[in-house]
């Protein structure tokens, strides 16, 4: 094990040439990051996870009952042993042979099976209320975070001149400040990072996690080598957007569309303005170039770098998603009311449309006289435009 963790934490890869870990321990005169201060994220991140759970509870909750958004679900689906057997084991959606298949075994009309899988689908999706104090919680602590980083900034020399970045590097003293800042954000990541499997599943599930993983070892890595000076911009650039969109999701859910529109563009300017204009032209540089000049490459400034890159990667995709809605609002805005949150597919979309609306119910056969084979009735014949259909 020693030699794993000699290996682990070779001075030749962390550090630029000629640096030490012992330079960079703790003195009277200044403190400096250290590797162990990253457990404090642990207990923080469960800290931050009661408080939302108390937060989405006394706060969030009251909010939505005050703008009328209700917890009522979808309807239910009849219970039916064959069709839920056929919903779990086999597809959520039939085909029309199928479909017909099961109209001759139960004696259902055809339209009569797909409102029932239409209802079975819809059974799975979380109730607006519990999407509102969701999104609530994340608008809230973004705001809060983003507004903190901003305060913090604005009084540091390298805000305003990112080569203070390097200057000295890497005897950079740890202020209290950097540090709240730097750990608060690490313990964050770690909470998504757990709560994402019990939070409302997205079809971007995959891409968040591989995002939340990025997030987690960059700024790890970045405190490590005490690159975090540069961490805290690439940080604050990348919250700025965040709480824009938490509030569309709200006034979506809260049906105030105007509102919900505004927000959304707003979103998307500031979102792309950010990620692909200021991040490359002033992080990247920074990290790229100026650092290139004043300090140098060593190993652990290519991984770095590498992970910026990969960052601005997934910054690209989300870019084009977002684009693509915003043509696709232009190009459908006339036909009539258009949500473009209804189809967002990036890692900020969560927007999953209740899909439980009550349909007319057709001539056809009597769906309460006919019977399953488990000896329950049938469901009301309803018309139904298609299959389960699980937005973002």
């Amino acid at each position: 094990m020693a030699g794993i963790l000699a290996w682990f934490w070779n001075e030749r890869f962390w550090l630029p040439h000629n640096v030490t870990w012992a330079d960079l321990k703790n003195t009277e005169e200044a403190t400096f990051p250290q590797a162990e201060d990253l457990y404090l994220a642990f207990p923080l991140a469960f800290c931050i996870f009661m408080v939302r759970l108390i937060f989405e509870r006394f706060v969030a909750k009251p909010c939505a009952i005050a703008l009328n958004i209700q917890a009522n679900g979808p309807q239910i689906a009849q219970p039916n042993a064959i069709l839920e057997k056929v919903f779990t084991a086999i597809t959520k959606h039939p085909d029309e042979k199928r479909l017909e298949g099961l109209s001759k075994q139960l004696d259902w009309d055809v339209r009569s099976i797909q409102r029932w899988f239409r209802q079975r689908c819809n059974q799975e999706k979380p109730s607006t209320l519990r999407k509102f104090c969701e999104s609530m919680w994340r608008f809230s602590f973004s705001l809060y975070v983003f507004t903190y980083g901003v305060r913090f900034l604005k009084k540091t020399p390298w805000l305003w001149n990112t080569r203070h970045c390097w200057y000295n590097y890497p005897y950079q003293p740890l202020t209290t400040d950097l540090h709240y800042y730097y750990i608060l954000e690490l313990s964050f990541y770690w909470s998504l990072m757990f709560s994402q499997f019990t939070d409302i599943k997205r079809k971007d599930f995959g891409i968040m996690f591989l995002h939340h993983l990025v997030a987690i070892f960059l700024i790890s890595f970045s405190y490590v080598n005490n690159m975090a000076r540069v961490g805290t911009l690439v940080l604050c650039l990348h919250d700025s957007a965040d709480a824009l969109l938490e509030a569309a999701k709200m006034a979506n859910y809260a049906k105030f569309q105007k509102i919900c529109d505004l927000l959304f563009v707003m979103f998307a300017m500031v979102f792309i303005t950010t990620r692909l204009g200021v991040f490359p032209l002033w992080v990247l540089n920074t990290t790229l170039f100026e650092s290139w000049e004043i300090v140098g490459p060593y190993p652990s400034w290519w991984v770095f770098n590498l992970l910026l890159l990969l960052i601005q990667g997934l910054n690209c995709f989300w870019s084009y998603l977002i684009v693509k809605i915003a043509c696709k609002a232009i190009s459908k805005g006339k036909a009539g009311k258009w949500n473009p949150l209804h189809v967002s597919k990036d890692d900020r979309s969560d927007i999953e449309s209740s899909s439980d609306e009550e349909d007319s119910e057709p001539p056809g056969k009597n769906p309460h006289t006919a019977t399953t084979t488990n000896g329950t009735s049938g469901t009301n014949g309803y018309l139904l435009t298609g299959s389960c259909s699980v937005d973002d």
